[in-house]
């Protein structure tokens, strides 16, 4: 069964998210790193901080739009929030 994952980036250059989603994690955050996906290619460098695998695209697709909301947002900051302390990033997005 081939999973789905759901993937927040943190942009080191602007501290802001970027939510996607992917069914191979490696290879798209490779893209990422090397400026190949248009919407991050100007907010390199970029870290991994989050993912999560779902079953299916459907619900990777559902998941990725819950998390780009203000309620989403909410959760991943509170989610990763000891990784912010200790790395004093100042997110804002």
């Amino acid at each position: 069964m081939a999973m789905c994952y759901v993937y927040v980036l943190i942009s080191k250059t602007d501290n802001q998210f970027y939510v996607g989603y992917t069914n191979d994690l490696k290879n798209r955050f490779d893209l990422h790193s090397k400026g190949r996906v248009n919407s991050t290619k100007s907010r390199r460098p970029l870290k991994l901080v989050y993912y999560e695998a779902c079953l299916n695209q459907n619900d990777a697709l559902k998941r990725e739009k819950y998390l780009k909301t203000t309620w989403g947002k909410r959760y991943l900051k509170n989610r990763i929030r000891n990784y912010v302390e200790e790395s004093n990033v100042h997110l804002t997005g």
